[in-house]
């Protein structure tokens, strides 16, 4: 098979695990909000293998940094759309902080996710429910990409593929 397509095969099965532990979970937790918490999963997931469990970590990191500066935008209680801008400044700045850029997009995705309500819910019952379902779809992320990439080893090597093909054609 080509590396490629292992690549998309692995990566379809991490995705689709994923969405069947999120649904096992949701029989005994039903307060986490299914979507966003298959949101925050994605978002942890990588198609490659090479580095799948640092990228893992890195993204979670963010997620969380992200729904912290939610977190903090809700205890300053700005209005919309204020508050979007706001986090966003926070959430990237702190992600620089922390050398977290490579999830600068989990980050952003996190706080958007904990600030979004829908009209009428109770602010602080809808954010905290999304702080729970990001920290959830977190924790799924890892735990697919352990089971993947370090219980039963799939390395999907695209990058170093790329890289020998690169090369013979330079030698050619």
């Amino acid at each position: 098979m080509k590396p490629r397509y292992k690549s998309l095969l692995v990566y379809v099965l991490k995705n689709i695990t994923a969405v069947a532990l999120r649904y096992l979970v949701s029989l005994w937790v039903a307060w986490f909000d299914f979507a966003w918490c298959l949101i925050s999963a994605v978002l942890v997931l990588s198609p490659e293998g090479t580095d799948a469990m640092p990228l893992a970590v890195t993204r979670i990191k963010a997620n969380l940094t992200g729904a912290f500066s939610g977190f903090l935008i809700l205890l300053i209680d700005l209005p919309k759309p204020y508050n979007m801008g706001a986090g966003a400044i926070i959430s990237l700045f702190l992600c620089d902080h922390f050398k977290l850029n490579a999830g600068a997009k989990s980050t952003l995705a996190a706080m958007i996710i904990v600030l979004m309500h829908p009209e009428g819910a109770h602010v602080w019952d809808a954010s905290l429910g999304r702080i729970g379902s990001v920290i959830c779809g977190c924790a799924l992320g890892l735990l697919v990409t352990f089971i993947f990439h370090k219980l039963f080893r799939i390395n999907t090597l695209i990058a170093e593929n790329d890289n020998i093909i690169r090369d013979q054609s330079k030698e050619a």
